[in-house]
């Protein structure tokens, strides 16, 4: 997988940068495959959020919530008529042990964090300039708020321990997509951190 050597200087430039954590919700780890990283998605989305206090970096929670009357149904929700993730739910609530108390909120209601929302004003008016991603899933939600973000004219950084997918090989395809294409970073641990930090 591409690290942040595949995207020249995208890491090294400055900028204020925002924490932006995406779908930490119930619903999305009833897959089997994101059970199983709960837990360490949830202690490195953690360890990102105490860098960013430490940092003073802004800090912004993305989740998905649907209505039940179907005005927000996606085409795909609406074609099996099948709801998801309704306001209020369980399914709706932020997974166990996430430690997001307090921080600023982004409902959306499609897989970009961007689409339907205030989101690029409000990063605006906190003079944001770079954001580091961190949720589920990697190919869907995750890739399309960076992909959106760099039509917003803001540099990424996706912290790759604090990211997760229901399927590894569209995981990797994105990363490398966005990684080259839009030159946007794919970084570790340490690294995400240190930009927040």
């Amino acid at each position: 997988m591409p690290r942040s050597d595949a995207a020249p200087g995208t890491a090294a430039r400055g900028g204020v940068a925002a924490l932006l954590i995406i779908d930490m919700q119930n619903a999305f780890f009833e897959d089997d495959k994101l059970a199983r990283v709960q837990r360490s998605l949830v202690g490195a989305c953690n360890s990102l959020i105490d860098a960013a206090r430490r940092g003073d970096a802004p800090i912004l929670v993305a989740r998905t919530e649907h209505l039940t009357d179907r005005s927000t149904w996606t085409l795909s929700m609406l074609d099996d008529d099948q709801g998801f993730i309704f306001s209020g739910s369980h399914q709706a609530d932020i997974v166990d042990g996430l430690r997001v108390e307090g921080l600023e909120t982004v409902t959306k209601t499609r897989d970009s964090a961007f689409f339907g929302t205030d989101l690029a004003g409000r990063l605006r008016a906190l003079g944001v300039e770079r954001l580091v991603l961190a949720g589920v899933s990697t190919h869907n939600c995750v890739a399309h708020t960076g992909a959106d973000a760099f039509a917003n004219d803001f540099r990424v950084s996706y912290a790759l321990d604090a990211i997760g997918s229901t399927n590894d090989q569209y995981a990797e395809s994105m990363l490398e997509i966005l990684s080259v294409e839009y030159r946007q970073a794919i970084v570790g641990q340490a690294e995400a951190e240190a930009l927040l930090s």
